[in-house]
């Protein structure tokens, strides 16, 4: 992972991956690993059937650098 931010509605993860992984599966980890931690952290989540929905968004970084979406995501100021 190169970057990451966390907002109170959505994740800005950058993730550098093997051509032969597929993005589903790359966020199928990160929601399972994510929602075993939270719910081993916060047992009342437990009772909930899903923390995370099941869609996801991705784009590659062939218009922009990867330094620049790096850059944008470590800026703590973007969101304002």
């Amino acid at each position: 992972m190169r970057a990451l931010e966390v907002a109170p509605d959505h994740v800005h993860v950058l993730v550098e991956h093997s051509s032969s992984t597929a993005i589903h599966e790359i966020a199928k980890a990160f929601k399972g690993r994510s929602s075993r931690l939270l719910r081993q952290e916060f047992p009342h989540l437990c009772k909930l059937p899903s923390l995370w929905p099941r869609s996801y968004f991705y784009d590659t970084t062939g218009a922009v650098t990867t330094a620049r979406i790096e850059a944008y995501i470590n800026d703590p100021h973007h969101g304002e």
